[in-house]
């Protein structure tokens, strides 16, 4: 009695997106997909593509061409070629029982072409891993979306499984921590921070259980109720992170960053609380960016170069960004398990 030959299983990662070239066209076309996602700016349509067209992608593509030129290297955006060395060292790590397709959720390679390379394979199912640690509407959420909205129009749909969160996940947090033990091994840091990109508080009440989060002490423990509150996340990680370290959680501080527009995000603002620490004595500030899982804009040049700038003009001595998880292999055996156990 012959066995059935079972297909391979899909695997695909996901990240947020990077605009195809540094010039300001292909920026503005970015920023444009990007801003115009109804998860993003979740205000009404016609509202959102005023904001968008009309003032943010003309006014802002300029600026931020000229940050991404500076961001850029011979193998081009980090963001994409970190993501292709990830790709191919976990395809090595899975081996051929897998293959494993890399997507953006915004630009190229899009999930549509990722998708496809999967179906081309004829894989039996696909596992989703959004290169987000910590849920959000607006990253995850639009990644799930987005390929409910591809594959509603595929006649045949293989069986589908999206990893939401791993903000807890012991292997990511190991990863991350043996990245920062180097750091913290080499000099006595007076503090660390640990920085993670903001999302408007309308945006984590509307998915709050039924009234559950308050934007309060509500996040200081981890349950059924919040797992899927992004604030809650930050929270959980830092503490992870903070104990995998051998910090107080006097040593520590959450904070977010890469706000936009003038509603309330989530507080407190890393750009604000930085420009405080000197004077109570913290000089030499480890700065950790745990919802990136790759060297990007907001990682190497919001919090490497501008956060420290602040820094030092605030009268601070030091301050030092650990890199991102990128293809490291604890972050690619943090990977390779998360895909086992699913």
């Amino acid at each position: 009695m012959s066995k059935k030959k079972t297909g391979k299983i899909g695997v695909l990662l996901v990240n947020l997106g990077t605009p195809d070239t540094p010039s300001t066209p292909d920026v503005r076309k970015y920023l444009r997909e990007f801003l115009l996602d109804k998860r993003v700016i979740d205000i009404n349509p016609v509202g959102r593509y005023a904001l968008v067209n009309g003032i943010i992608a003309p006014f802002r593509a300029p600026k931020s061409a000229k940050v991404y030129r500076e961001l850029w290297t011979d193998r081009g955006s980090p963001l994409m070629y970190h993501g292709r060395d990830l790709q191919a060292k976990l395809q090595t790590a899975l081996g051929d029982k897998y293959h494993v397709a890399f997507g953006m959720r915004y630009q190229n390679p899009s999930i549509k072409s990722a998708l496809e390379e999967l179906r081309e394979q004829s894989v039996d199912r696909i596992i989703v891993v959004p290169l987000f640690p910590q849920y959000a509407a607006a990253t995850t959420g639009s990644v799930h979306d987005k390929i409910m909205e591809i594959v509603k129009d595929w006649w045949i749909i293989p069986s589908i499984n999206f990893i939401s969160s791993y903000c807890d996940d012991p292997n990511f947090i190991n990863a991350f921590a043996e990245l920062g033990k180097k750091y913290l091994a080499e000099d006595n840091y007076d503090h660390v921070v640990f920085s993670y990109h903001g999302v408007p508080e309308r945006q984590v009440l509307k998915g709050s259980d039924h009234g559950y989060c308050k934007l309060g002490t509500c996040c200081n423990s981890y349950n059924k109720r919040n797992k899927y509150c992004y604030r809650a996340s930050c929270f959980v990680t830092s503490r992870l992170l903070a104990e995998a370290l051998g910090l107080r959680e006097d040593q520590y501080t959450v904070a977010f960053q890469s706000r936009l527009l003038s509603d309330p995000w989530l507080q407190p603002y890393t750009d604000e609380i930085l420009k405080t620490m000197p004077a109570k004595g913290y000089k030499k500030v480890l700065a950790f960016s745990p919802a990136f899982v790759a060297d990007c804009l907001e990682t190497t040049i919001e919090v490497g170069d501008e956060f420290k700038e602040m820094f030092l003009h605030a009268g601070g001595e030091k301050w030092v960004l650990v890199e991102s998880l990128n293809s490291s292999d604890p972050w690619v055996e943090a990977l390779r398990q998360m895909v086992l156990e699913n």
